[in-house]
């Protein structure tokens, strides 16, 4: 385990011998032509092989070295840009990976290891592949500045549109969301996905400039991206657990959210983003996110990364190969910034416990919807919850807006349940109050607590389809101290024949070999659920035992029991009545 007490630079190199550790297991699954063999069992996506390639070349920049072992790290990269230029199938976040990669191995085509292995005809290709453009408004935009900086460094373009693509991204992420966050809702979705691939998308873009040919150009472009990081950067406090969890919902959450966080607090020392009254409060995030993503994700005894197993599981296609080629990287970067960066001591001790917080943080406010997070932390009862309201990729829990808090409120990954809210099933749609709301507010509430709620004047599906005219939900969630308390009215507006109600109560537990030290996790006591109204009169049906579905894991743990409140027979809602649903959570929640 690293000793954060010891200098930046002995950081900086256990970082580079892990990352040497990590490729050893992991190159022998880079095939003669450029492929990745995925683990048994896994599936492999259509930018494996420019994401191995952005991973040696960062490890290249790091450490100048060649070979690694038996292995040829050029040679390796440039069968990997190979082989990604010539992947069709959705290539734009290959070809941003390849990209940043190739420049990783020098500034110009003159004095680049891996240009000099390419065929002419693949270099040709790359030449046609990076001049090609996409318009995105959304995290994919970082992929096409990738691509403009490697062009035009590299010596492929005498045009630089790296400054006008840049100036687009932070344009459009203000045009998009009201407070400067990247809105990653597909064109013709549901609007305001706010997850942690905006997070990403500028440490991503931020590494790349750093290779860009034009020095003065790249301290120019690094403060237009401050406009947006910082954004990100502000919140984190309020997100990351005292046990080391980072951002706790949305796509990514797991090993990405740590790796992320960990480089945008590096990146912010380095670029002098953090004033000096607070360094040491980001230093100590730093620390915790960097433990928390060592013990939880790292094998010691095998000296690789763990992200798929029978317990939990990484969503998005990730599978075991492609977190190690991801992991290495991250490692080289942060061995690389280590050592230009001072991180101060960690700040002593607290001797009184804080007192419990509530903050509703708006990431879009218009006259059509508002969305954002709360955060409830109450560090006498071990409870830290994000409660977002925002909308979701199709098919998933993990933005939906109940009390997110892992060991404690779990979600599965790449699935979709009507995680701790009321789901009500019409002829005209399943109805959900989730993904975005109007009047949200949040405060104290007269016996001390905070409050947060919303409205939804028109219902929307599970599916994330506005259904005007059907009804209207109200939204109200308390907390005083360790108790959780939802409130939920919908009021149709007109004759409906309700087929179903549910209400979903996942059972889960950490992972029984990766637990950082102090984790946080339920106890025996439980959650305490209490229904304490409910006009859909649902009935408690027998545990769902999930323990042996593979499709119930979260990033985190294992769900076992799904606890569910349904009622399955029809029931006729009159307009203008509201129907009324609430229950409370007192968990017991233990460190260690």
């Amino acid at each position: 385990m690293i000793l954060f007490g010891l200098f930046m630079e002995v950081f900086a190199q256990q970082c580079l011998d892990l990352a040497r550790a990590i490729l050893q297991h992991t190159l022998p699954a880079i095939n003669e032509d450029g492929t990745i063999t995925p683990t048994e069992g896994e599936s492999s996506t259509a930018s494996d092989s420019g994401r191995a390639a952005l991973c040696l070349g960062e490890f290249y920049s790091t450490t100048q070295e060649t070979t690694l072992g038996q292995f040829d790290l050029v040679d390796l990269a440039a069968r990997t840009i190979t082989a990604q230029v010539y992947t069709e199938a959705d290539p734009e976040e290959g070809l941003g990976y390849l990209s940043a990669g190739l420049l990783s191995f020098g500034p110009s085509k003159e004095r680049n290891a891996v240009w000099e292995r390419l065929l002419d005809p693949t270099r040709e290709q790359i030449d046609k592949k990076l001049l090609t453009r996409a318009d995105y408004t959304d995290f994919r935009q970082a992929y096409n500045i990738a691509k403009a900086i490697t062009r035009f460094s590299i010596g492929l373009s005498k045009k630089d549109e790296t400054s006008r693509l840049i100036d687009l991204i932070v344009q459009r992420a203000s045009e998009k969301s009201s407070e400067g966050f990247v809105d990653n809702a597909a064109e013709g979705s549901f609007p305001g996905l706010y997850d942690l691939r905006g997070l990403w998308a500028f440490v991503f873009i931020r590494q790349a400039i750093q290779m860009h040919a034009n020095i003065h150009l790249r301290d120019r472009k690094i403060s237009s991206l401050r406009t947006v990081s910082e954004k990100y950067l502000k919140i984190l406090p309020d997100m990351v657990r005292p046990d080391g969890i980072g951002w706790g919902f949305g796509e990514g959450i797991g090993l990405r959210t740590q790796i992320s966080c960990i480089s945008l607090v590096l990146q912010a020392f380095k670029d002098n983003w953090i004033p000096p009254e607070k360094q040491q409060m980001y230093a100590d995030l730093f620390r915790r996110l960097f433990a928390n993503f060592f013990s939880s994700y790292i094998d010691q005894e095998h000296g690789f990364v763990s992200v798929l197993d029978s317990e939990r599981d990484a969503g998005g296609g990730i599978g075991t190969v492609m977190a190690n080629f991801d992991t290495a990287r991250a490692l080289s970067q942060w061995s690389k910034l280590s050592r230009t960066v001072n991180i101060p001591d960690a700040m002593p001790a607290p001797t009184t416990i804080k007192s419990p917080s509530g903050r509703w943080i708006f990431f879009d406010r218009s006259a059509k919807k508002e969305q954002g997070v709360f955060t409830y932390n109450n560090p006498a009862q071990n409870i830290y919850l994000h409660l977002p309201l925002t909308a979701s990729l199709p098919g998933q829990s993990n933005s939906l807006p109940y009390p997110h808090m892992a060991g404690v409120f779990d979600a599965p990954v790449d699935k979709y349940i009507p995680v701790i809210l009321p789901e009500l099933t019409t002829s005209e749609g399943t109805l959900i109050p989730a993904y975005y709301g109007k009047c949200c507010s949040a405060g104290l509430t007269p016996t001390g607590g905070f409050f947060f709620k919303y409205e939804q004047p028109e219902a929307i599906s599970a599916e994330q389809k506005l259904i005007n005219g059907l009804g209207s939900w109200k939204v109200n969630w308390t907390f005083k101290d360790a108790k959780i308390t939802g409130e939920f009215v919908f009021t149709p507006r007109k004759a409906l024949d309700l087929a179903k109600f549910r209400f979903v109560l996942p059972i889960s537990a950490p992972h029984s070999h990766f637990t950082p030290p102090g984790l946080l996790r339920l106890g025996e006591e439980g959650q305490r659920c209490q229904i304490l109204k409910d006009d859909f009169q649902g009935v408690w049906k027998d545990p769902e035992d999930v323990s042996g579905d593979s499709s119930y894991r979260s990033p985190y743990g294992k769900i076992h029991y799904l606890q569910v409140l349904e009622r399955d027979h029809a029931m006729p809602m009159k307009p203008g009545k509201p129907y009324s649903f609430s229950f409370s959570f007192e968990p017991s929640v233990v460190a260690g």
